[in-house]
């Protein structure tokens, strides 16, 4: 999977509580009553609707990623619908060229639903690949991380940080400009292409807020990796927990979901630190939509329910993901402390706006090829 605020119009609403702790559809078959009004009758329709489906497609969905296989195991097991899952290792830009490539094929390549960085949504309802709708805690959601016809809505979110193997790299990096130095050659890696990962080009724009860069300034962080490439420290393959663990790219810039599950996945074998830079600490939050022309629009339906539940943001949590729906959670007392405690200390993290973000992405897309010079695969 690939990505994407001073704290912003999201972050006034939904990021500050957490860091202070550390639609109907338009394609497939036809449409069960909507769940979205929270009424057991059209909620257990739904059900029956998906089950009738016999299945539900994902794509680009790691199952070490934010507690994805706990998620879809859940799934699952509660509902009887099995999931086919496409490209675990695909970036946003994946999931959407997945979507346009397959608008007129209801096999089993057609993704019935999408788990996207936050710019991929709105640019995706522009092009007419969404289908609107609202589950049953809709408005549980903040306005501001949520399309208000429903065709795409904010899940979760977290923070970059540098994943390390500490085997292989004896003097942990604190911080972006550390990256730099000539003992790490050969050892710092992006998680993912920065021509169309929404991971790696929120790495890219957040290495840059050392050197002047900002919100509203993403060059500074192509100028940066320019740097890293030219002083032959940064390794041109997505990095993943593999990777990492084998020394092949022993500093990974990754989400701190991500890195934290590695580390507790590897359990010291090998041992790896997990640090949130000192300075430019970045958030990235992550939107689920349905396709528009998804074979099998109920399960899709029922599988937004299922995330949007209690049950699926808890599952989050355990994953240290911060869930979209964590204060309302906490207002109503069903966020186990334990599950809290495991955030870590994120202070000062910035969350951009959508406009941020649809500008720097466009920059660093562009301009990565031509600045940095190497392709990342």
């Amino acid at each position: 999977m690939s990505t994407d605020r001073t704290v912003s119009r999201l972050a006034a609403i939904l990021a500050i509580p957490v860091f202070v702790f550390a639609a109907c559809s338009s394609g497939g078959a036809t449409a069960a009553p909507s769940a979205g009004g929270g009424d057991a009758g059209g909620l257990d329709a739904l059900i029956a609707a998906a089950k009738a489906e016999g299945g539900l497609t994902t794509i680009a969905l790691p199952r070490s990623w934010c507690n994805y296989g706990e998620v879809i195991d859940g799934f699952t097991a509660k509902y009887g619908i099995p999931i086919n899952g496409l490209n675990p290792d695909g970036g946003s830009g994946d999931e959407i060229e997945a979507i346009k490539a397959n608008k007129d094929n209801k096999g089993p390549q057609a993704p019935d639903v999408i788990d996207v960085g936050l710019s991929f949504g709105p640019s995706s309802k522009t092009d007419g690949l969404l289908a609107p709708y609202k589950v049953s805690t809709w408005d549980s959601i903040p306005d501001s991380a949520k399309d208000a016809d429903g065709s795409w809505y904010g899940d979760y979110y977290g923070v970059l940080a540098f994943e390390v193997n500490t085997a292989v790299v004896k003097n942990v990096p604190k911080d972006w400009a550390d990256l730099l130095k000539p003992e790490y050659k050969n050892q710092v890696a992006l998680a993912g292409d920065p021509t169309v990962s929404n991971q790696a080009i929120s790495g890219v724009w957040a290495s840059g807020f050392g050197s002047g860069g900002s919100l509203d300034n993403a060059q500074p962080g192509i100028d940066f990796f320019k740097q890293l490439n030219d002083a032959g420290n940064f390794v041109p393959i997505i990095a993943k927990t593999a990777t990492v663990a084998s020394g092949e790219t022993p500093i990974r810039i990754a989400w701190t979901y991500n890195a934290l599950a590695d580390r507790d996945s590897l359990a010291g074998n090998p041992a790896i630190e997990v640090v949130v830079p000192a300075t430019g600490r970045f958030g990235g939050v992550y939107v689920q939509a349905i396709s528009a022309y998804a074979p099998h629009p109920n399960a899709a339906k029922l599988w937004m329910e299922y995330l949007y539940s209690d049950e699926g943001q808890l599952a989050w949590l355990k994953g240290y993901c911060n869930p979209i729906r964590y204060d309302d959670m906490v207002a109503r007392g069903v966020v186990p402390a334990d599950l809290a405690a495991k955030l870590p200390d994120t202070k000062g993290t910035q969350l951009p706006s959508l406009d941020q973000i649809t500008k720097a992405s466009d920059l660093i897309t562009k301009g990565w090829a031509t600045a940095v010079g190497v392709t990342v695969q």
